[in-house]
């Protein structure tokens, strides 16, 4: 009796399955993006030889962190949850700029606003080395979130519509971006993060 060969198995199109499943998923995977802190830095020093510019104290907001999570405010034990309300105080300053306690005022040129005295304000965070990262980040958000109130109080104010929506409009409008960028120049986000401490330094 004659012995019957096994029929082959035809994989001349497994290569082209191969690549399909491949591009299906690709294009079903979703990717994780990173995500971090949005921070602008400050340009460098024209002649980096001479000294930076001295930063007058009333101008500075001191906020620290140390390695036990406590919240210490221009001297003062604070809670994370007051954090917000009193860097809205320092941003927002005098509106008359006299009192020696605020940030003083700068004649700045914003768009389509003029001329209009713009606060030094800065705010000054330093961490411990021993700081948790939860606890970083919640000091980060309240003063993030000081900055945004501030900011669409202001745009509420000046052009009767919140930030969000001045920002979405800007998409489109030239003149809701420039109403923005004035917000922006009366209100500039200035958070100096310096390096963080040892414990016990």
């Amino acid at each position: 009796m004659a012995r019957r060969n096994a029929p082959e198995i035809n994989a001349g199109s497994m290569a082209d399955i191969a690549f399909l499943l491949l591009i299906f998923f690709l294009v079903t995977t979703t990717m994780d993006v990173d995500t971090g802190l949005t921070r602008k830095l400050p340009p460098p020093l024209e002649d980096p030889t001479m000294d930076p510019p001295e930063v007058k104290q009333r101008n500075v907001f001191q906020v620290l962190v140390n390695a036990n999570d406590e919240l210490l405010v221009e001297g003062e034990p604070m809670l994370v949850s007051n954090l917000r309300e009193e860097a809205k105080k320092f941003i927002i300053g005098d509106p008359t700029f006299s009192d020696p306690e605020m940030p003083e005022g700068k004649m700045t040129e914003v768009p389509v606003l003029g001329n209009r005295m713009v606060s030094k304000q800065i705010i000054s965070l330093q961490n411990d080395r021993g700081t948790s990262y939860e606890m970083y980040i919640k000091v980060q958000n309240e003063l993030a979130g000081a900055y945004s109130e501030v900011r669409d109080e202001f745009a509420q104010k000046e052009f009767g519509k919140p930030m969000i929506r001045l920002e979405k409009e800007a998409e489109s409008s030239k003149k809701a971006e420039m109403q923005v960028d004035a917000v922006k120049s009366v209100y500039p986000q200035r958070i100096s993060e310096a390096e963080p401490k040892n414990v016990g330094e």
